[in-house]
């Protein structure tokens, strides 16, 4: 048996549950077996990206815990990083001439 947390923080609230789980199981498997759906049930567990101490990892259904492990659930980003740094450059650049 391997002890391990699974972890999910929403908008306004996050959870971190101790479970423990058979040698061998998958982070998804174990994601599904958590009991975080009862928290969440708007999470689509079977298509969520997980990580593992804040690294993302790829291969989920494959990859088995270890124990330690923290299982972070990620949510989709509301909005594009890149987009967001993009249109505020181009706001500072615009104040900037504005003010000259």
């Amino acid at each position: 048996m391997v002890d391990l947390e699974v972890v999910y923080a929403d908008v306004d609230r996050q959870v971190m549950l101790a479970v423990t789980m058979p040698a061998g199981t998958s982070l998804r498997a174990a994601v599904l077996a958590s009991g975080i759906a009862e928290h969440f049930p708007q999470l689509a567990l079977a298509d969520c990206p997980l990580g593992i101490f804040g690294k993302v990892v790829a291969d989920a259904d494959v990859r088995a815990v270890q124990s330690g492990d923290r299982i972070e659930i990620y949510r989709p980003l509301l909005a594009d990083p890149k987009e967001i740094r993009r249109l505020r450059a181009a706001k500072a650049a615009m104040l900037k001439r504005q003010n000259t």
